[in-house]
């Protein structure tokens, strides 16, 4: 085994100081640890092998993540490709019961307050990161790549070998489910009805 030089191995300091963060991102995205792991090993495989790309340009999670964000997809793709044991049910019935027959609401949704300042409470994040585990699979990774990966409709259909009107409808359900959840857990109205059972 070679000795390494100082700054390998501090640099291998910082990659292995933000893997944990990177596992969360992965699992978060595949919904599968292994997948998770294996994608979180690629990257930082990747990253020792482009050290001198590196060069300090950007944070080093930032470069971490962009990385790991193309292998995500590559995984997706081969995930893709390989049959799948069976497909989750999506469920529409939640959704159902909050609308009149012409279309409307039942109960209107609670207007949030400071969406932007709620967003950066790490708290929040916590309940949101719960809430998208609470999403069917599919639902949630086509919400991830349009909404935090950035992808348009067009590349999270050819990843996922879907329709634009079948991931406009998961897009659909993803931001109702989270809606719902995010009220209920978040803003109010889960801990207003907690405090009225006290």
């Amino acid at each position: 085994m070679t000795d390494l030089r100082p700054e390998q191995a501090d640099f291998r300091a910082q990659l292995e100081r933000q893997r944990p963060y990177l596992l969360r991102f992965a699992a978060l995205q595949l919904r599968d640890p292994n997948a998770a792991e294996d994608a979180v090993q690629e990257t930082l495989l990747a990253a020792l092998a482009g050290e001198a790309k590196f060069a300090g340009r950007s944070n080093l999670r930032t470069w971490l993540t962009g990385i790991l964000k193309h292998k995500i997809v590559d995984s997706i793709r081969r995930a893709a490709r390989e049959p799948s044991a069976g497909a989750e049910p999506e469920n529409d019935a939640d959704f159902d019961q909050l609308f009149r027959a012409n279309g409307h609401w039942q109960e209107r949704p609670e207007a949030w307050q400071e969406p932007q300042g709620a967003l950066e409470q790490k708290q929040f994040l916590g309940v949101l990161e719960q809430c998208l585990a609470r999403l069917p699979a599919k639902t949630a990774r086509v919400f991830m790549l349009r909404e935090h990966m950035g992808l348009d409709t067009g590349e999270i259909c050819k990843e996922l070998r879907i329709t634009p009107t079948h991931c406009w409808v998961l897009l659909y359900r993803a931001r109702m489910a989270l809606r719902l959840c995010l009220d209920e857990r978040w803003f109010g109205r889960g801990r207003d009805k907690a405090a009225r059972t006290r």
